[in-house]
């Protein structure tokens, strides 16, 4: 039986989520409609590409840039999900967006000349969750579900576009992407795995292991001395080791050998530590707070991964708890820069999304 210390600290930390998922759910509500200001990263083709973002990408205009939209959207999705003190709130927002119209104009945008290369991996993988999410609220929710039901089928045309987008290019893409930013591969494709799990694509799943395993599977003492740079938000490391546990998940001792040979037991880097941010309002140099996050949340995929009661283990655990206060901490309301984005990544970390991606997650 529950001691009175451990109920109340129990009640203790689910008032503090509870707190932590309606600060972030505001973060998302007060910028995914928000149009300026405003980064739009597209190639001209005619005066006729000289349009205000909503007329562009008339779903995901808000939140400083697309893939941000994006994930903003799916972060009100996450949350009102697993929050039914969200709930209302954030499908009242996912409603005006994910109209079938908006949706169409999402389409012809992303199939205009030029365009191939548009947010890929990053936004694109982060679309694909966005429908995951939306599927699996759609298949759990048990009253009122007809509604998220029509938003999975509005995205439905935008999703196989970015399925079939994401499974042109692998092929042909010779090296692995290892920044620290957008174009880093391994957490693209650890994003899009959890989909083509999610909805039984197994084509899709089967391409992102084969070249998962093309790019990593050799991999031996990663240097992460050399981590981080000073504008990452991923870690390129620690973001391939999650990848590999989910590509090595039916052999786990698979990924044991390979992750002791990638990150030796008795080799764990200072430069893991939770890094400083000198200025909060630098929308680069805030990537850090990022950075802390998504350290966190891998570490914690890895940990789940590796031998019970373990020093490794232990040694990981604590990192990833390091990591999350420090970027829990750095997030500040007040300076949009860091503001449009962060919420999402600390909702995923804060929801547990893609520990186990085969489950449903409530925390």
């Amino acid at each position: 039986m529950a001691t009175t210390e451990e109920n109340d600290n129990n009640r203790h930390m689910t008032t503090n989520l509870s707190s932590l998922r309606r600060r972030f759910a505001s973060l998302a509500l007060s910028c995914i409609h928000r149009e300026y200001p405003n980064k739009i990263a597209h190639v001209l083709t005619s005066d006729a590409d000289v349009q205000a973002p909503h007329h562009l990408t008339p779903a995901f205009f808000g939140c400083f840039d697309w893939h941000s939209a994006v994930h903003g959207h799916w972060l009100l999705a996450r949350l009102g999900r697993v929050d039914k003190n969200l709930t209302y709130e954030c499908r009242q927002a996912l409603r005006q967006s994910l109209t079938k119209e908006n949706l169409e104009g999402e389409v012809t945008y992303l199939s205009g000349e030029q365009r191939q290369p548009f947010e890929r991996p990053y936004g694109l993988a982060w679309l694909l969750q966005l429908v995951m999410e939306l599927d699996e609220w759609a298949e759990e929710e048990k009253e009122s579900s007809e509604e998220i039901l029509q938003w999975r089928e509005n995205i439905r045309s935008l999703e196989l576009i970015v399925v079939n987008r994401l499974s042109s290019w692998l092929p042909k893409l010779s090296h692995p992407v290892r920044s620290g930013e957008h174009s880093q591969t391994a957490f693209a494709l650890g994003l899009s795995l959890d989909y083509a799990r999610h909805v039984n694509n197994s084509i899709f799943e089967q391409l992102i292991e084969q070249h998962s395993l093309r790019f990593f599977s050799s991999d031996k003492l990663y240097p992460f001395i050399y981590e981080p740079s000073g504008e990452d938000f991923l870690s390129a490391g620690l973001a391939e080791a999650d990848l590999m546990r989910r590509v090595m998940y039916k052999n786990n001792q698979e990924f044991l050998q390979w992750f002791n040979e990638f990150l030796p037991r008795t080799n764990l880097p200072s430069s893991l530590e939770p890094p400083s941010i000198a200025d909060p309002t630098d929308p680069k140099l805030i990537h850090l707070a990022g950075l802390c996050l998504s350290r966190a949340w891998m570490l914690e995929g890895i940990v789940e991964s590796l031998p019970e009661n373990s020093e490794q283990r232990n040694q990981l655990y604590e990192l990833s708890k390091r990591n999350a206060q420090a970027g829990l901490t750095a997030i500040d309301e007040s300076h949009y820069e860091g503001g449009h984005w962060l919420g999402t990544f600390a909702v995923y970390l804060i929801t547990r999304r893609g520990i186990h991606p085969n489950e449903i997650n409530k925390p």
